[in-house]
């Protein structure tokens, strides 16, 4: 006979082993057996009806512990990146403990609502948690943030979101409205349980006033994607307390004529360049290229507010009427900026190049140094065109000419690398004075733009070698190379409009290039370069090198914008550390950290890629309203199941053709071939046609263009209604302008 454990000696086996807590497993573990199992059913009867154990399905667990496996939801996220989350599963006495959540290179990001499943280890000695936990799966959000129109009711109202993937209204109770006005713009969040039945219930947080207003375009995509877009007070006071560094550790570079070259409405400058021919007999032919960018580090340093809030923010965000800044303005406008005649520190490279513009060496100084001149683009390409201004013209012979000679070089190693070759043109938004769009025009690609662009990349190489050499942890911008998937699919698009593209061996860029060049004047240019486009996988940032395809670049690092990328100021302190420049280097928390700063800044740089392109659409939205009912040309741009997406040609504007207003016959979708093919006529609707459309709605607040298609081809298309695969009409046009209408509000576009 088995010796029956005592009560104690129960709880110190289940608190040992959480994970094997069933009454088999406890019998197993005190070799209890046959009859014996009676005494330890009552035993662990009074110790579940004294409530030291919690009988779960078929074990038992400690109330006052968490179980082995819970479900949280993430809560504070703190500016060092570390994420605490709550127990949603706690059933003891007290308050529940602390959870820091530990992530993986491989987990998703996560941000504050969301629902997990993970499985716990309880830790002691901590003083903020008492359990570490690791994510199985993401389960789902919790307080769901909604952006939308208020809709005042007798009892409260209701908010129509303006995101175009939602598909219902939420209903806000009379007690929840924080006042809002009818028509007013309001973010709310979810408040009680999904509903089963009827609408979903919210509270509103924030009333962001008139969805008009020119102004609240950007303002929508900012709260709707979460950017930061207020400093908090000890951030600006630390960064008013900033005086400028001095020559003190510095190299002089004050007497160089280093220049600045940006569009004409910016408002920093945060690299400048100045190159000239090598004097040394063994570089025949070659130059010395100068690259100094702003010394950001010296004045976010790590551990800083400035430093919690730069991480935060992950980069700056651009929009037509606003720039939401990675740093305060004393830093981007002012300390960090390379204004004309002002001193101003700077981590320079000094990079030799071949006349065929391969590099040859390089070396990296902490300096100061003084612009000589802050020129734009069209000026500078202006004056190499044979037309200086009074700006440029005292500049030609010492800095312009040899600038774009040295330019010239760099654009012969480009040429013999075969960096990937899209042309796909991208069109800016002016706006008027007081908001409203006043065009929409292609942007200019000038030499002098490509020439800015080669000297970046350049310096760029140089760092990630640099650090490479020295030893020291960075974070490289990788880009891979295409998954066998999308090439196969870029390859049957290829051979579909006669054209090859190479199989069997390595895949290089030069081979997506010699396509290029295959279809460039045909009429399938815009839909090889868009599918080549898509066949991309999406640039991001790690600790370890993968090289950048589309670059064709062994070493790639970002070190040319400090002021707005996160990334660029860790390749900094790097250098610091590596040459021993001072004490605002990569610090030990950087370096713990720097995986996890990698996912994170790769997910704000893709959050403000999204906005920014929200944003884009909505303004464009707003531009066309005044023009619905008129036709207008454009491209197939993407072929879904539920209809096709154009691009207008005038202003790169995209919208839907539902499927369901195409033609008068019914359209079978082809998941490979990315076509719709017509049952009867075999019309076949593909990437890259020419159509002629009419605009059947513009709605600005969500961005959503809708089409009807009138011509592909030059071929007119019939819209008297569809038959159905078996026969009899499948929708009348009305019905097909109500079913268009459905579909808008549940198909979230799909772009690049």
């Amino acid at each position: 006979m088995a010796r029956i454990p005592t009560k104690d000696e129960i709880l110190a086996w289940i608190s040992e082993n959480p994970t094997q807590a069933a009454k088999r497993d406890i019998a197993r573990a005190f070799g209890i057996k046959g009859a014996d199992r009676i005494d330890l059913k009552r035993i662990l009867r009074e110790l579940e009806a004294d409530g030291h154990l919690e009988k779960r399905k078929k074990t038992y667990r400690d109330p006052d512990k968490l179980p082995p496996v819970s479900v949280l939801e993430v809560g504070e996220i703190t500016p060092d990146g570390d994420i605490f989350a709550n127990p949603l599963e706690w059933q003891g006495e007290g308050d529940p403990p602390g959870v820091l959540f530990v992530a993986k290179s491989s987990d998703p990001a996560l941000k504050s609502g969301d629902r997990i499943l993970c499985r716990m280890t309880e830790v002691q000695g901590e003083d903020d948690h008492g359990y570490e936990a690791r994510l199985i799966r993401r389960i789902g959000q919790n307080a769901r943030r909604i952006l939308g129109i208020f809709r005042k009711g007798a009892e409260g109202g209701r908010i129509v979101p303006i995101d175009k993937g939602a598909d219902k209204e939420w209903m806000v109770p009379a007690g929840a409205t924080e006042g809002a006005k009818d028509g007013e713009l309001v973010e709310a969040k979810q408040s009680g349980p999904k509903a089963r039945m009827g609408l979903p219930k919210a509270q509103i947080v924030a009333r962001l006033g008139d969805p008009a207003a020119p102004r609240a375009v950007s303002l929508i995509a900012i709260h709707q994607h979460g950017i930061p877009d207020e400093f908090p007070d000890e951030v600006v006071a630390e960064a008013d307390a900033m005086k400028p560094a001095g020559l003190k550790g510095r190299e002089d570079l004050r007497h160089l004529p280093l220049i600045t070259i940006d569009p004409s409405d910016a408002r920093d400058h945060d690299d400048a360049i100045y190159a000239h021919a090598d004097d040394n007999p063994k570089n025949p032919g070659g130059f010395v290229v100068w690259v100094a960018i702003a010394d950001v580090a010296y004045y976010v340093t790590p551990g800083s507010e400035l430093d919690r809030e730069a991480r935060k923010r992950g980069n700056s965000s651009y929009f037509p009427d606003r720039v939401v800044p990675m740093l305060p303005d004393r830093l981007s406008g002012d300390l960090c900026s390379l204004h004309e005649g002002v001193p101003r520190a700077v981590l320079a490279a000094r990079i030799v190049i071949g006349a065929d513009g391969e590099k040859r060496s390089h070396s990296f100084i902490r300096g100061l140094m003084k612009s000589h001149a802050s020129l734009n683009y069209q000026e500078v390409q202006a004056a190499q065109d044979g037309a200086p201004n009074e700006k440029c013209a005292p500049w030609m012979d010492e800095v312009i000419t040899p600038l774009f000679e040295a330019y010239f070089a760099l654009r012969r190693a480009r040429q013999a690398r075969q960096p990937l070759d899209l042309d796909l043109p991208e069109r800016k938004i002016v706006l008027s004075d007081d908001g409203q769009v006043e065009s929409v025009r292609v942007a200019e690609r000038l030499d002098a733009h490509r020439l800015v662009e080669e000297m970046m990349v350049l310096a760029n190489v140089a760092a990630a070698e640099e650090l490479g050499r020295l030893g020291r942890p960075l974070l490289y911008r990788v880009h891979e190379e295409p998954s066998q998937e999308k090439l196969d699919a870029l390859r049957e698009v290829a051979q579909a409009s006669g054209f090859t593209l190479a199989k069997g061996q390595v895949l290089k860029t030069r081979h997506l290039n010699q396509l290029l060049a295959q279809a460039e004047g045909s009429e399938f240019d815009e839909l090889i370069n868009m599918t080549t486009l898509r066949s991309m996988t999406q640039a991001y940032y790690f600790p370890k090198n993968f090289g950048h395809f589309g670059l064709a670049l062994k070493d790639y690092a970002h070190f040319t914008s400090p002021i707005r990328r996160y990334s660029d100021l860790i390749v900094h302190r790097a250098l610091i550390t590596g040459h021993g420049w001072g004490k605002d280097g990569l610090s030990p928390e950087d370096i713990d950290q720097l995986e996890a700063t990698a996912t994170h800044i790769s997910q704000t740089e893709r959050r403000s890629m999204e906005a920014e392109r929200d944003t884009t659409d909505r303004y464009l939205a707003a531009f066309l309203s005044e023009r619905v009912g008129n036709e207008m040309t454009g491209k197939i741009a993407s072929v879904q199941r539920f209809g096709l997406f154009v691009k207008l040609d005038e202003t790169g504007a995209d919208g839907l053709i539902p499927v369901s207003s195409i033609g008068t016959e019914y359209y079978r979708y082809n998941d490979r071939e990315q076509t719709l093919e017509g049952e009867r006529s075999g019309l076949t609707l593909a990437v890259g046609q020419p159509v002629l459309v009419r605009l059947s709605e513009a709605v600005p607040v969500t961005g959503g263009l809708t089409f009807q298609l009138l011509e592909v081809d030059g071929k007119t298309i019939k819209t008297t209604g569809r038959t159905s695969p078996k026969g009899g009409i499948r929708r009348k046009p009305a019905q097909a302008g109500k079913k268009a209408a459905r579909t808008r509000k549940k198909v979230r576009r799909t772009r690049d």
